[in-house]
């Protein structure tokens, strides 16, 4: 190996690296910060580690918080709106990739369109429509908005995966007799998994990280997701960094523990179609 290469390889591997501590100190710090007794928090100044480690905002966070109840409802509004969500994009995908129908650019076009407005323009608007129905304060109607705001825009990732499945799969099928229902669910779906599951990631952490809607539309502790539970921990006069960031460690459990799941379809996903020509 020559001087230069090596020299090149070494910068390539170095920004990597650094590329890599740069995206983790965040959460490198939201750790640092949970573990930290209170006392130590500021009067250490900047240190990488804290001179003693304490679980004591964990212990508070899970037993005497509310943070349990947030996490319950987070879990099962972002996981129906996946889900929901998801099946929806996955027939409106595969609509706009299969068939040529009358107003097909103009439907692709209005899906485009609703990704340009502001949200919270229209969180007022919302809050008028939900109100007579009831779904206000509830987590039905979470889980309706989201599955709204994701559709549109999963709709045009599915439609990306299944434009990478050769049709004539599917035509094979049906000229074997598979109705073109049996075709897509015995052979586009098993081949569309990878975006499935992308799909599926992308709506999860978007439904599990939102906060506007959900500090809008509830109102009370009972139905709020962790994100409005996190603001508990502010106070007028002070803010408990320690306990914050200790519902913040625990919170990302479940996105990590999700994306593990999905991890080997995700890869997938992501490189479909990197080497189309």
């Amino acid at each position: 190996m020559t001087g230069a290469k090596f020299l090149r390889i070494a910068a390539h591997r170095i920004a990597i690296l650094c590329f890599i501590a740069f995206s983790l100190f965040p959460l490198f710090w939201l750790l640092k910060v949970s573990v930290t007794p209170n006392e130590l928090l500021f009067s250490e100044g900047i240190r990488l580690w804290p001179s003693r480690i304490t679980l004591d905002h964990f212990r508070f966070v899970l037993a005497h918080s509310e943070f349990p109840r947030f996490f319950t409802n987070s879990l099962i509004v972002s996981g129906l709106t996946a889900i929901m969500a998801t099946i929806l994009a996955a027939l409106m995908g595969y609509a706009l990739s299969r068939f040529r129908f009358r107003g097909r650019l103009w439907l692709a076009g209005a899906l485009l369109i609703t990704q340009m407005f502001p949200i919270v323009m229209l969180v007022a608007p919302i809050f008028k429509l939900l109100s007579p129905l009831g779904l206000t304060n509830s987590l039905t109607g979470l889980v309706i908005v989201y599955t709204a705001f994701n559709v549109p825009f999963a709709s045009f990732l599915m439609q990306g995966f299944f434009d990478g499945i050769p049709n004539d799969l599917e035509q094979a099928a049906m000229i074997d007799g598979a109705s073109r229902f049996t075709a897509f669910r015995q052979i586009i779906l098993p081949l569309a998994l990878p975006g499935i599951a992308a799909t599926l990631g992308f709506i999860f952490t978007a439904a599990w990280s939102e906060m506007l809607f959900a500090l809008m539309l509830i109102s009370g502790n009972e139905n709020a997701t962790f994100p409005v539970g996190l603001l508990g921990f502010v106070s007028k006069f002070s803010v408990d960094y320690g306990q914050m960031m200790a519902a913040g460690v625990l919170a990302l459990i479940p996105a990590c523990l999700f994306f593990l799941l999905i991890q080997r379809y995700l890869v997938q996903g992501m490189t479909a179609g990197a080497v189309k020509g």
